[in-house]
């Protein structure tokens, strides 16, 4: 065991006292999709003291071929993305204390998990979720790493409050629409070299060597052979992270009760009826319109031509269509809300 870590402790900008450093830390990862597998394992690899992950999906098919912590038998069993990553994780370094959530990353939910956090790695796939990262980022004082890819093209960029220009100052608002992995593809070195780009800047800010990070806007294009760097200028107006910042993203009234989820023809909802709801109970509903399929997480039910999934706590994910309203149809014509 003395030797697990001595490849990494012989690199002289780490030595022993950077892995020391990096065995105390605690980084959470938002999203345990293609990013936040690679992210996941290479941190636990690299000894983390506690590596927490929070995700509000579950193992599907088409993830396989570039989320490198599932199996097949997660998406038979249609398993919580967070539940199968710890599984996996496990195995891999048992002194990692891992703490996985399945949930949606809201302000309510995100707030605690970063706070305790000394690094946040963004490994989400829309931007209200980024959004609501950086406000609590900057109001927590914590750094993070944005970080995104589609097709062959990546790009990240290091946060850190106080001192760089923050992901407000980059995009000003939520950018409308735009290429998603489930409308333009993705190839999984794209996914690789983004997440090794942020494991970096991680392992720079837990060991300290803040001098050494990339604060530039980073985008290539693997297929391309193309690499840029961007220089950003902070905002003294931005309301994240500007001299009197009101952060507008997580504000109750930006929180959506009901979202399209990235390309994939699929509707969240979150209801405080479903939660409340006893889940034999609603089991119990769902059988009266077709076969359920149930693990310790979710339930899942084919109705017409729609495939619903309803988590313990309180989120439905309508797929077959992009329609919110359609989508709260077919939920209320299920359940009976």
């Amino acid at each position: 065991m003395h030797e697990r870590y001595s490849r990494q402790i012989r690199y002289q900008n780490i030595g022993q006292a950077g892995q020391d450093q990096i065995r105390k830390s605690h980084v959470l990862i938002v999203g345990a999709g293609a990013l936040g597998t690679a992210a996941a394992e290479g941190l636990t690899r690299a000894g983390v003291g506690a590596l927490s992950i929070i995700d509000r999906d579950y193992v599907e098919w088409s993830n396989l071929q570039r989320q490198s912590l599932y199996a097949e038998q997660d998406a038979e069993k249609r398993l919580p993305k967070a539940i199968a990553a710890k599984k996996r994780l496990s195995k891999i370094n048992r002194d990692v204390r891992l703490y996985t959530y399945v949930a949606d990353g809201n302000p309510e939910t995100l707030k605690p998990l970063i706070e305790e956090a000394n690094a946040v790695i963004d490994a989400t796939d829309n931007f209200e979720t980024r959004m609501v990262i950086n406000d609590l980022a900057q109001l927590t004082d914590t750094p993070w790493v944005y970080g995104a890819c589609v097709g062959s093209q990546g790009m990240y960029m290091t946060i850190v409050p106080k001192s760089t220009p923050c992901l407000a100052c980059l995009f000003g608002e939520i950018p409308i629409g735009g290429a998603t992995c489930d409308t333009s593809g993705i190839i999984s070195p794209a996914v690789q070299m983004v997440s090794a780009f942020q494991q970096a800047e991680v392992l720079k800010m837990l060991t300290g060597r803040h001098e050494a990070l990339q604060t530039n806007f980073v985008t290539f294009d693997l297929w391309a052979n193309t690499h840029f760097k961007m220089k950003i200028d902070r905002n003294e107006e931005c309301p994240s992270c500007g001299k009197t910042p009101d952060y507008p993203f997580i504000q109750d009234a930006s929180q959506k009760k009901a979202a399209v989820l990235c390309g994939r023809e699929t509707v969240q909802i979150r209801s405080d009826m479903l939660k409340r709801i006893p889940k034999q109970e609603l089991k119990e509903r769902l059988a009266g319109i077709g076969k359920v399929e149930a693990n310790d997480y979710l339930l899942h039910v084919a109705y017409e031509a729609f495939r619903i999934v309803i988590f313990h706590d309180g989120r439905a994910l309508v797929h077959g269509t992009n329609d919110i309203k359609e989508a709260n149809s077919v939920l209320a014509r299920v359940i009976g809300m």
